[in-house]
């Protein structure tokens, strides 16, 4: 095993040195002529070789790379509908495009315009992924990754105590902790960054993010079991030269993001991205004693850089910063001394950097290479109440990809190893303890693709946990093509995962129980499997889409934690019964109007756990979700109206019967219904929006259980299950160069 480890890596320097002939690469813009003759760039536009499937689609701007790999590469298809294809022959050095489409519908010299959908499913992926695009983001208030997901119906995003502002998602019904979230690829949010990460991630940052359900690929690693949510940041090399964003709320809350693009040289490209946060009002809309709303006082600077030398390298690199200070808690009224106050205070510096090389064999048709390295300091020192909890994350990250034919296009084989190094430093009250979690790894992936209408990847991982031991992840997916309208995918694999039960889940420490692990926890397992059916069609003329999926999670092994045993206890353990999660969810999307986006989405979770021996619904989990959206741009392109609501079902709440009365809840939390609407002008480089959110302002009453003695007994803060705040106007602008 060592000499095969020495000569892999050996064999990766010699790569690494050669650096001598490459494949081809065609880039370019996709673009559409309006009315006006303004070139607006297409995003989600398939670019394939004739008579393949191995293509790609254009980003939100329009832009696109392809490998030309073979002599059989001629002719590149540009397909979109509502659009008439394009087919270009690439010949000599031909290494940059510039693509015009032309809608399919001419009356009467009126060009028959259509814009690219905000969300859609990824055609040529075989993995079912749902792409949003920076236009569906910017349909809500969107200043972070949380709440980029509002208009979205896969992913909920909720708080997970009524304090600290911390946000949980779920995917397939199931906390974000099964789902690996990444940044272009790289894991990014794990250990006590889980709570707060989505909030690290300005909106104004994002291109793109893609949400993969049900396991993913085996290349970036084991921890993926519900799904992948990744997310693409604006590249240096075709952002704007200066993008402004400012937002305020009648909250109190001010934000802005900064973004600037620089061309260095030919090959050489910078991007700078500034954002702060401030919010220093605080509010008490319920009059239970509490803020509704943490005040925030948040820095975050990105710089990255890229290097293209076009068919021979392509490198990314660059280093991020944050700096956070939350206070939540107590609003001191009455004059009570500070130190009798119940204050929650969050300090969190961030430090992250990585590097992505890219290498391309010119005599070796379809081969590359690729590395990717990353490192992550994450120092959180925090009070809740007299409970202090300080936490330091180290990680290192290194994953090497190599990608190559054999026989031919039909049959592509990855292969690599991998390496993840973490060390946790949590002290709770003085009591420290140190984890540290190596793991080497090696996957191999074969992809088979009959160029015609079946994709299938077949997978497999090998990782040595220092603390778990040996661990096989095996996954695979199919996706076949009926015709050229109807896609059928199956998927199914297994996932992993550590658990770091309090710095994923510090709600934990604003209560008044105690905590207590019954056993020694094991590492975290199940199975999911599931299905998905989307169907292209045209309704008059109009693009349409329905999407069928479902999927299924079967734990092996999960770690309970269990706040139903006793009022004054949580207990922590290893599954011992059943632990499963349905998922249904159907999708239709249409442009049913000249300029007028129409989605609806309805979806069912039946999510089970053995808890305390019971096999009970999980707590929190809405049993339905419905979904409304509507967005319409006027034909001159000036005013853009984005109106969306969810309908959530009941769920059913933690037993209380324990408690005292006052302080029982209803077994299950109540059906309602969330509005939020948006209006934006566009003027030359500005856009002017303003909207609302909870627009019927539907709240939770006392979602903090005895609230007037959080020192007391059966305080808690965790009893959360819908909105806490009312009726919240904002208003901002947008300015492009």
């Amino acid at each position: 095993m060592k000499k095969i480890k020495k000569t892999i890596y050996f064999l990766t320097i010699l790569i690494f040195i050669n650096n001598c002939i490459y494949a081809q690469r065609i880039s370019g813009h996709v673009v559409e002529k309006d009315a006006h003759n303004n070139h607006n760039p297409l995003p989600g536009v398939n670019v394939y070789w004739l008579n393949t499937t191995d293509g790609i689609a254009t980003d939100i701007d329009g832009h696109f790379e392809i490998e030309k790999k073979n002599e059989n590469h001629k002719f590149l298809v540009f397909s979109y509908v509502g659009y008439l294809n394009d087919t270009i022959e690439i010949s000599g050095n031909m290494d940059h495009l510039h693509v015009v489409l032309e809608a399919t519908l001419l009356l009467n010299e009126t060009v028959i315009e259509a814009r690219g959908s905000g969300t859609h499913v990824q055609r040529i992926n075989p993995i079912y992924t749902e792409q949003i695009t920076s236009n569906e983001i910017q349909k809500a208030a969107c200043c972070n990754l949380s709440e980029s997901f509002e208009t979205n119906a896969s992913v909920d995003v909720s708080y997970s105590d009524a304090v600290s502002g911390a946000k949980q998602i779920q995917l397939l019904g199931l906390s974000g902790i099964y789902s690996q979230l990444l940044t272009e690829n790289i894991p990014s949010v794990r250990g006590p960054a889980i709570p707060y990460g989505l909030l690290y991630v300005p909106g104004p940052w994002m291109e793109s993010i893609q949400i993969s359900k049900g396991t993913s690929s085996v290349i970036n690693g084991y921890e993926s079991i519900t799904g992948q949510i990744n997310v693409e940041y604006k590249k240096p090399q075709n952002s704007e030269k200066l993008f402004v964003n400012m937002y305020g709320n009648d909250l109190g809350k001010v934000e802005s993001s900064i973004t600037t693009a620089h061309k260095i040289s030919n090959n050489w490209h910078t991007l700078f991205l500034f954002h702060g946060e401030f919010q220093n009002k605080p509010s008490d809309s319920n009059n239970d004693g509490f803020m509704d709303h943490p005040l925030v006082k948040k820095y975050n600077f990105f710089n990255r850089f890229s290097y293209e030398n076009h068919g021979k390298m392509e490198s990314v690199f660059g280093y991020k910063i944050l700096d956070e200070e939350r206070n939540a808690g107590q609003i001191n009224l009455t004059g009570m001394a500070p130190e009798n106050l119940y204050k929650v205070k969050i300090k969190t510096k961030r430090y992250e950097a990585f590097a992505k090389n890219g290498f391309f064999f010119h005599n070796r048709p379809g081969t590359s290479l690729g590395t990717i390295v990353s490192g992550t300091f994450h120092d959180q020192q925090s009070d809740f109440g007299n409970r202090k909890y300080n936490v330091t994350h180290k990680n290192l990250y290194l994953n090497i990809i190599y990608e190559t034919n054999l026989i031919n296009e039909k049959h592509k084989f990855n292969v690599g190893p991998s390496f993840s190094y973490d060390i946790f430093n949590e002290n709770i009250n003085a009591l420290e303890q140190i984890n540290e979690e190596i793991i080497p790894g090696f996957f191999a992936q074969y992809t088979f693709n009959n160029q015609n209408n079946l994709t299938a990847i077949a997978g497999i991982r090998y990782d040595y946990n220092n603390l778990y031991g040996h661990i096989i992840t095996p996954r695979l997916h199919v996706k076949y093509n009926l015709n050229e309208h109807l896609t059928i995918r199956a998927s199914g694999g297994k996932g992993y995962r550590s658990a770091h039960v309090v710095a994923e889940n510090p709600f934990l420490l604003m209560n008044s129980r105690i905590m207590t692990f019954d056993e020694n926890i094991k590492m975290e397992e199940a199975f999911n499997y599931g299905t998905a059916i989307t169907y292209d069609f045209s309704i008059i003329g109009k693009e349409s889409n329905i999407s069928i999926d479902f999927f299924r999670t079967d734990f092996v092994n999960q770690v309970i934690i269990d706040m139903e045993r006793n009022p004054s206890e949580i207990h922590v353990y290893n599954l011992n019964g059943l632990s499963y999660s349905n998922s249904f969810q159907a999708v239709f999307t249409s442009e049913i109007l000249s300029g007028l986006d129409f989605t609806s989405a309805f979806r069912w979770n039946d999510v089970k756990t053995t808890m305390n021996n019971k096999l009970l619904a999980k707590p929190f989990v809405n049993n339905y979700k419905g979904l409304l959206s509507l967005s319409y741009l006027t034909q001159n392109n000036k005013w853009q109206f984005d109106f969306t609501s969810q309908f959530n079902g009941k769920s059913r709440l933690p037993d209380t019967s324990q408690l005292p009365t006052e302080f029982q809840k209803p077994d299950y939390s109540p059906a309602y219904t969330v509005l939020m609407g948006q209006i934006t002008f566009k003027v030359k480089k500005f856009e002017f929006y303003f909207g609302g959110e909870n627009l019927t302002s539907f709240v939770q009453q006392h979602p903090i259980v005895n609230a007037s003695e959080p020192f007391g007994d059966y305080f808690d803060t965790s009893f959360i299950w819908g909105p806490i705040s009312p009726r919240m106007f904002y208003a901002g602008l947008r300015f492009s160069l």
